[in-house]
C-alpha cells in the first residue's frame, strides 16, 4: 500500500467519522423533521387503531376526502398539530386542527379519556421512530421538553373536548325542550 492510498484511507475515514459525528449531532427537531413521513403515518395509523376493526378498515382503505371526511380530517389536522408541535409555536396555533378532530372525536361514542388520547399517540408514534436515537441518549432532555409540549396540548384537547360535550348536551335538552313543547300544542289544539 503506497502514500497516497493511506492518505486516500484516512481521508475517507476522517470524512466518514464526520458523517456519524454529525448524524450525533442532530439535534431533535431535525431528526424528527428528517422522520416526518414516518411519524405521521405510524401516528395516523395508531389514530385509526382507536376505531373498530371494520371502520378502521374502511378509513384506511377510502382516500375520497368527500367519501371519507374523517380520515381526511383526522390527516390534515395531525399534520397542523405536527408542525405545531416542531415547530415549537405557541400551542394556540394548533387550535384549529384540534378543534376540528376534537369536535368528530366528541360526537363519537368514546369516552374523554379515549376521546383526547389521539395526541399522545403522537409521543408513542416519535419515540418508536426515533428508538435508537433516544437510547443513545443524545435527545434525551430535548424530548422531555417535545413531550412536555404534547402534554400541554393534551390539556387543550381536554378543554375543546369538554365545550364541545356541553354544546351536544345542549342541543339534546334544546331538542327535547322543541318536543315536549311541540307535543303540548298539539295537545292544546286537540281540546
Amino acid at each position: 500500500m503506497g502514500a497516497k492510498d493511506l492518505v486516500r484511507d484516512a481521508s475517507l475515514r476522517l470524512i466518514k467519522g464526520r458523517g456519524n459525528s454529525r448524524e450525533r449531532r442532530m439535534g431533535l427537531k431535525d431528526l424528527i423533521i428528517a422522520k416526518k413521513t414516518a411519524i405521521l403515518k405510524r401516528w395516523f395509523d395508531m389514530i385509526l387503531g382507536t376505531y373498530p376493526e371494520e371502520t378502521s378498515n374502511h378509513l384506511r382503505k377510502q382516500a375520497d376526502p368527500f367519501a371519507n371526511p374523517i380520515s381526511h380530517t383526522i390527516s390534515k389536522g395531525i399534520e397542523g398539530i405536527f408542525s405545531t408541535v416542531i415547530e415549537g409555536t405557541d400551542i394556540e396555533s394548533a387550535f384549529p386542527f384540534l378543534d376540528n378532530i376534537i369536535k368528530l372525536r366528541a360526537v363519537q361514542d368514546s369516552t374523554p379519556s379515549g376521546a383526547i388520547a389521539f395526541i399522545l399517540l403522537l409521543k408513542k408514534a416519535i419515540r418508536e421512530e426515533l428508538k435508537d436515537k433516544i437510547h443513545e441518549g443524545v435527545i434525551y432532555h430535548e424530548l422531555l421538553a417535545l413531550e412536555s409540549n404534547i402534554d400541554e396540548i393534551t390539556l387543550l384537547c381536554f378543554d375543546l373536548y369538554m365545550k364541545c360535550r356541553e354544546k351536544v348536551y345542549e342541543l339534546k335538552a334544546n331538542e327535547v325542550k322543541n318536543m315536549t313543547f311541540r307535543l303540548l300544542q298539539r295537545a292544546n289544539h286537540n281540546l
